[in-house]
């Protein structure tokens, strides 16, 4: 039906594949929204009719409505909020719509702090269920000794690595919009690790075929498995980034050699960028920093 938040939505998803056809969205951002906008339109109204059906012109009474029905998943509901605030933003640019009835709707998800950092005792446990030779002692061992995000650790791999001064290092441009170019010194764990699986490809994790991972949703399916096998519930691969963090850290290391090291632009603290050479430099030293670590 024409002018109803299902031909919007329609609308809305073809732009976003054609955004992403120029490389100037992410895949990973079309497929979320698609998912989440598709629940919107399929959410029922008191009468039992499809949301879908409704005129795009509903207030912002009716979205309220949808959030607060999906209260026990708050996270899932303020991301479709943020969706179809993002869909009436593009609307109104292109015409199809006068207002925007989602701003102003508020989040309802409390954040707990996210992933739960691993201790020293998770990552013994996780390495005496998957030991070296193991994909998931790679992929561990990789989140460790790298902090990559699980949307550039399903490519990472042997064409990234790259000879400086003697020192074998991992460069590479980071998926997620913003985050700093991350050059890295390829730590005795990490290349002892890769050089004892047996299966090799263009990534160096790659699935039971043999394959790299599709996209980041399976990959981090995967691992969480894995997890699940050693007995680590409620862990992930984001948690090993922010296990990192907290290790160099504790290591001494500064808030701007953190950064290199993690791809951020930006200190909590103060807007001060810090690039090229000398994030390379700040990166080396906060790696030497835990030669030490026991692995």
């Amino acid at each position: 039906m024409r002018q109803s938040i299902q031909w919007l939505t329609d609308k809305y998803l073809l732009h976003l594949e054609r955004m992403v056809e120029a490389e100037q969205a992410a895949a990973a951002t079309l497929r979320q929204r698609k998912s989440l906008l598709t629940r919107l339109c399929q959410h029922k109204t008191d009468d039992g009719d499809e949301y879908g059906e409704m005129s795009l012109n509903a207030p912002s009474a009716a979205f309220v409505k949808v959030r607060d029905a999906r209260a026990a998943t708050p996270a899932e509901a303020d991301n479709m909020i943020k969706a179809a605030r993002s869909m009436y933003h593009w609307a109104c640019d292109a015409g199809h719509a006068e207002v925007n009835p989602l701003v102003g709707i508020k989040k309802i998800h409390r954040s707990k702090g996210g992933a739960t950092p691993w201790t020293s005792e998770d990552l013994c446990k996780f390495k005496k269920t998957h030991p070296i030779g193991t994909m998931a002692h790679l992929a561990l061992t990789l989140h460790m000794f790298t902090g990559a995000r699980s949307n550039d650790a399903i490519w990472l791999g042997r064409k990234q690595e790259f000879e400086s001064h003697g020192t074998r290092w991992l460069g590479w441009q980071p998926k997620k919009r913003g985050a700093a170019f991350v050059e890295i010194p390829m730590a005795a764990p990490l290349r002892e690790s890769i050089n004892a699986v047996a299966r090799i490809g263009d990534a160096y994790i790659l699935s039971k075929h043999g394959n790299p991972f599709k996209n980041a949703d399976s990959y981090r399916n995967w691992f969480r498995k894995r997890c699940d096998e050693a007995d680590l519930q409620g862990r992930s691969s984001h948690g090993v980034r922010k296990a990192l963090a907290e290790l160099l850290a504790e290591e001494g290391c500064s808030e701007h050699q953190i950064m290199a090291v993690l791809s951020h632009t930006q200190p909590s603290t103060s807007a001060i960028y810090t690039k090229g050479a000398d994030r390379r430099a700040m990166a080396a030293e906060a790696m030497r920093s835990i030669r030490g670590f026991s692995w």
